[in-house]
Order: C-alpha cells, then sequence, then structure tokens
C-alpha cells in the first residue's frame, strides 16, 4: 500500500470489480480506453491485477481516497502491454472516475507511483502510452517529466486496423539520478 496526503494506492478485493465497472460505465471514462467492460470482465480485470501484484510486486493499484474511503480508480505501473514497443517494460498508468477529474489525483497518485518504482523495484525507465487524442494524459505524462519518444508511435496489436484507437503514442521517463 501506497499512502500520499490524500490518496492509497492498494491492492485490488474482489468487491472492487462493481466500483471498476460502474468506473467504466461513464463513456467519458472509456473514451480512449475501449468498449466499456461488463461487470464479469470488470472481475476479470481485478483478478489479472491481482495475480499481477503477485507475481511482478506491483499493478495498477485501486486508488482510494484517504478522508472518504471512496473507490476513485486506478494508478500504478506494471509490465507493458504484450506486442507493443513496452512489451514487458514498466508502464505507469491511471484513470479515475470523472467526478475526480481536475483535482490533481492523478497527478499525485502517478508521481507516488513513479518514486515506488524507483525504490522499490529500482526501475531505470518508466513507459506510458495512450492514444493522441488523449491530451489531458499526454499533459499529465510531460507534467511528470515524461518525454514523448521520437519515432515511437505505434498500432496497438490488440486494437483491429479500423479501430479509432488503435494509434498510440509513447512516453518514458529515466530514473532521476537523485534518487
Amino acid at each position: 500500500m501506497i499512502q500520499t496526503e490524500r490518496l492509497i494506492l492498494r491492492g485490488w478485493r474482489d468487491d472492487d470489480a462493481a466500483l471498476h465497472h460502474a468506473m467504466c460505465a461513464d463513456p467519458a471514462v472509456m473514451a480512449y480506453l475501449g468498449p466499456a467492460p461488463t461487470l464479469a470482465e470488470s472481475a476479470a480485470v481485478v483478478a489479472r491485477q491481482q495475480a499481477m501484484f503477485a507475481d511482478y510486486g506491483a499493478c495498477f493499484w485501486a486508488l482510494e481516497r484517504r478522508d472518504t474511503g471512496a473507490f476513485i480508480g486506478w494508478c500504478g505501473i506494471k509490465p507493458g502491454p504484450v506486442g507493443t514497443p513496452i512489451d514487458g517494460k514498466p508502464e505507469i498508468g491511471w484513470s479515475l472516475v470523472r467526478t475526480e477529474w481536475g483535482q490533481g489525483y492523478a497527478r499525485e497518485a502517478a508521481e507516488a507511483s513513479l518514486a515506488w518504482g524507483w525504490h522499490e523495484l529500482k526501475l531505470p525507465t518508466v513507459w506510458a502510452i495512450t492514444v493522441p487524442a488523449n491530451t489531458a494524459s499526454r499533459a499529465l505524462m510531460e507534467r511528470l517529466g515524461m518525454t514523448r519518444v521520437v519515432d515511437g508511435d505505434f498500432d496497438h496489436p490488440k486494437l483491429a486496423e479500423d479501430d479509432p484507437l488503435r494509434r498510440h503514442v509513447l512516453y518514458r521517463i529515466d530514473r532521476p539520478a537523485y534518487v
């Protein structure tokens, strides 16, 4: 578990599946992620993150507010998707319920995840991917100190050729010298 001033990043519990499913039912949340999962698919997401944490020592952790205990999304580091330029490399990612957007929670959680990755996993580099149109996530990547990889754009292999979300951009950040 990671705690920040306002947040807790924690392992997933089975009952988080319904909360994940509710978050993903919002079309704005899923605009750059693809179709909303069914409840069974959200349960599978939870199970994959639990297994990833057990195997890798990190995952896209469940994210909750410290003041209310409310589930507000996920953030963390996991191995990058198979078949992409970051296959098996540490990938940072985040998604929040829309009611929590614009309050700095994604940045707070991402900064805590990076710090944890530098200190606990001794990562040399962390990567991030998104679709070109996701300007909010791209801006956060840049505020975190990530830089876009020149000539790093790619087509995500899990998406159909005609899927408007197929094209992705690639960002990276290297371990700071002071860590």
